[in-house]
């Protein structure tokens, strides 16, 4: 398993992060989160949202049932939109601690942005919670670089802790639509540059781009899967998938792992997000961790060159 750092976060992070989000009960998810933590899996990424708090209490349950909470990193997210304000990112953390049986979350984020919110109460909120212990890093998901970039410049004017992880979309196939509303992406070239300049680290969503690098996103099969369609499907997408395809069978590879290589291998610090359903889809991720491609393999993909 390969580790990144965060400042701020006391243990390696895995640059594969396990998510919570759609398990239907604890005999189900228990063997998935036992074999991740075993091949040396060590972060999850919950939400508030996510089965209406029920993701929150399983996994609270799990980690209550093999006590491993100090041997993890644990991501909690809060206020989403209609919710998305500083009393609900209190509150909701709150109820997340307490369905996860946790003190305190390692890593943060406001699940969405209010741009009705002045910028400044949500900095003044995380910043009280990280300052009580309740969380550690923090910052944004499905951000835009104004937000993000304003919220940093409120926390230094006031001396306040700032946003430094970010959780927006980034994935070879260039989000074509949301996936669903309110997305947004880290992919254009501005929120590149400020990641590579900032030291801020991406949790990046939909990392392999929902199955656009398996069979079904091949652009036949555009009606038995419309929500790959609707997000992904375009000329440009398909000649990356078709390039991965190519890389994948030069390396002895899959797509996939060539998909989530590209992310890992950005100038700047990546954790791809991964919701395996199945422990041969958690396996194969975990081994596309082991795939690394050359700057110019990375350009090439994303048809920034002829020839890798």
């Amino acid at each position: 398993m390969i580790y990144g750092t965060i400042p701020g976060v006391a243990a390696p992070v895995a640059r594969m992060v396990m998510g919570v989000d759609n398990q239907d009960d604890l005999a189900k998810a228990a063997p998935l989160f036992d074999d991740y933590v075993e091949r040396g899996g060590n972060c999850f990424d919950t939400a508030r949202i996510y089965m209406r708090g029920g993701c929150e209490a399983l996994f609270g349950e799990y980690l209550a049932s093999r006590g491993i909470r100090d041997r993890i990193v644990l991501i909690g997210k809060g206020a989403h939109t209609p919710n998305c304000t500083p009393e609900a990112a209190r509150s909701q953390l709150e109820q997340s601690l307490e369905a996860l049986r946790a003190d305190r979350v390692d890593i943060y984020f406001l699940h969405r942005d209010n741009p009705e919110v002045p910028v400044g109460e949500f900095v003044d909120v995380l910043d009280a919670l990280h300052r009580e212990g309740r969380i550690g890093v923090f910052g944004g998901s499905n951000w835009s670089l104004e937000r993000f970039r304003a919220a940093n410049d409120y926390a230094k004017r006031t001396g306040k802790t700032g946003f430094t992880v970010l959780s927006n979309n980034l994935a070879l196939a260039r989000m074509v639509e949301p996936v669903w509303a309110g997305c947004v992406s880290a992919r254009d070239p501005d929120w590149l540059r400020y990641l590579e300049e900032s030291g801020t680290a991406l949790f990046a969503w939909s990392s392999t781009a929902r199955g656009f690098f398996t069979e079904r996103g091949d652009p036949s099969r555009a009606a038995a899967e419309p929500e790959i369609a609707h997000s992904w499907h375009a000329e440009d997408n398909f000649e990356r998938r078709r390039r991965a395809i190519a890389l994948a069978e030069t390396k002895g590879t899959s797509p996939v792992q060539i998909a989530m290589a590209w992310v890992l291998s950005q100038p700047f610090a990546t954790f791809a997000l991964s919701g395996p359903r199945t422990l041969e889809e958690s396996r194969r991720n975990i081994e596309g961790l082991s795939v690394t491609l050359t700057e110019s393999e990375r350009d090439w993909l994303d048809l920034k060159r002829d020839q890798p």
